[in-house]
């Protein structure tokens, strides 16, 4: 196994041996439950789905539960697919927890960033915004022009223009891990997860 689902609990910090403090990022990692293995020969590929996190009856799908039936299994909250060179010696139930990590490793930890909202050039792309003099009370915040009249007459696409911001698949890559604690299935890494709490995140062993 190369990969864990978990979800961001926040941010806290850590002292080394020389009594520095680590800002680190806590993620409650465990443990995952093998849903589903698929094979090379069948599907095209060797991955498990793994799930984490618990989720009502009530709130899951018929496709889905008739899913988690066939694996013998409660509704989670996230699935994800892992990618796996073999799965030999890999079974439907078995239970994977945070000890698959040690302390010292690098990790990429994939999360969806904060969702702001629809926001304008100036907080999307750091614009400057127009003068305040000259008559323009109103144009602080403005884009200023986005094309030409006569030629292309048309707006290119890309063009930084207001929009919705945030909410985004990240990967923040070679995050040091700096604890991982088996007992409570959390692990700490070093520097900063994007994402608010409880944001739900893939950990992958590089």
């Amino acid at each position: 196994m190369n990969a864990l689902l978990g979800r961001k609990l926040g941010m806290s910090r850590l002292f080394n041996a020389k009594g520095a403090a680590i800002a680190v990022t806590l993620l409650e990692a465990g443990p995952n439950v093998v849903v589903q293995i698929k094979k090379k020969d069948k599907e095209g590929y060797d991955a498990v789905q793994l799930g984490f996190g618990k989720k009502s009856e009530k709130s899951t799908n018929k496709p889905l539960a008739g899913h988690f039936k066939r694996a013998g299994q409660k509704p989670f909250a996230y699935l994800r697919e892992v990618r796996l060179d073999s799965v030999e010696g890999i079974k439907v139930g078995q239970q994977v927890g945070v000890d698959l990590f040690v302390v010292g490793e690098k990790v990429d930890v994939v999360s969806i960033s904060k969702g702001l909202g629809f926001q304008g050039v100036v907080r999307r792309y750091h614009f400057a915004g127009g003068p305040k003099t000259h008559g323009q009370s109103d144009r602080l915040r403005a884009p200023g022009s986005v094309g030409a009249s006569s030629y292309p007459s048309r707006t290119f696409k890309g063009t930084r223009m207001a929009g919705r911001m945030g909410g985004d698949t990240t990967t923040t890559k070679n995050l040091l891990v700096v604890m991982v604690d088996p007992e409570s299935q959390i692990i700490a890494v070093r520097g900063a997860v994007p994402g608010k709490k409880n944001t739900y995140v893939r950990i992958r062993k590089k």
